[in-house]
């Protein structure tokens, strides 16, 4: 019973972070032709969750109506695969978030200040970059997916439902794994530091509104506040999500029975963050919810 309605939170959860993260891609798109600058690293890092769900969500919706035999090796290969990927981008690309957030509230005399790009075009290099980085790092594991169609059961090491993950080589496994865990502690690093100067530069900016007398100041928040805040608002989310997730995935690896609830539990926690971002933004945007309300 209680497999079951993980299950069934994994659908809807996966239906609905798919929804809410088109809503606001669509909705940020179409704001991209205001005046107003708009954060192309926040369409990056929903069109990341989009591909997420897709992969990982729909995958497991799919195989959980019974549909076992659905995808042959390519793919089984080419789904695990950008399943990977997505993952590694959603944490670069919260990380990048965090770092442009820092940027642009940080003084503009200051050395921060300075790096803040004039076009939404110049942060095209860094998601081509991330998009390569994360591919590299997870281009071994294609060759160790297969379908159920093309094995026996009894061969595989390691279930996804109707994908499969057999390695012929246990080192080449173990340094591909090295380097993700490499790479998620280095952006989750990067992202400490910029959330923490984030915070120092509220304060300060805090400190100095709590001088003024005059009442109207005090209550008006600067869009460049709100935004610094529905930023480090998104990497809490990000980190109770990561870390929960990665302590299940402990237990579920040491542990010495097979536990089918604590592992659809993990798969619910591994899409927490795709399907819970895209609301967090809508609640913080006064423009997106008015539009969610209007629709």
């Amino acid at each position: 019973m209680t497999l079951n309605l993980v299950k069934g939170a994994i659908f809807v959860s996966s239906r609905n972070g798919f929804v809410g993260n088109v809503f606001v891609s669509v909705n940020h798109i179409c704001m991209l032709t205001d005046r107003e600058k708009k954060p192309v690293h926040l369409i990056h890092l929903v069109f990341t969750h989009i591909i997420m769900l897709l992969s990982k969500g729909m995958r497991k919706t799919i195989a959980a109506l019974g549909l076992r035999d659905f995808l042959y090796d390519i793919g089984c290969k080419v789904v695990v695969h950008l399943e990977r990927v997505a993952r590694g981008l959603s944490t670069c690309t919260t990380s990048l978030l965090t770092v442009a957030q820092a940027i642009s509230i940080s003084p503009r005399a200051s050395r921060w200040g300075r790096l803040q790009p004039r076009s939404a075009w110049h942060l095209l290099p860094f998601f081509l970059f991330l998009w390569i980085l994360n591919s590299l790092i997870s281009m071994s594991l294609p060759f160790y997916i297969k379908s159920i169609r093309t094995m026996n059961t009894s061969q595989t090491t390691k279930s996804e439902n109707y994908c499969f993950f057999q390695s012929e080589n246990w080192i080449i496994s173990w340094i591909f794994a090295a380097l993700m865990v490499l790479r998620d502690a280095v952006f989750q690093g990067v992202m400490g530091g910029a959330s923490g100067y984030m915070v120092f530069l509220l304060h300060k900016h805090h400190q100095s509104v709590l001088y003024l007398k005059t009442s109207k100041l005090l209550c008006k928040t600067p869009p460049e506040t709100k935004a610094a805040h529905t930023v480090l608002l998104l990497m809490l989310c990000f980190l109770s999500f990561y870390w929960a997730d990665c302590f299940l995935s402990l237990y579920t690896t040491f542990c010495s029975h097979k536990d089918s609830t604590a592992a659809s539990v993990e798969e619910f926690l591994t899409l927490g963050y795709a399907v819970i971002s895209p609301f967090v933004l809508i609640h913080r945007d006064g423009r997106l919810a008015e539009c969610g309300h209007a629709q």
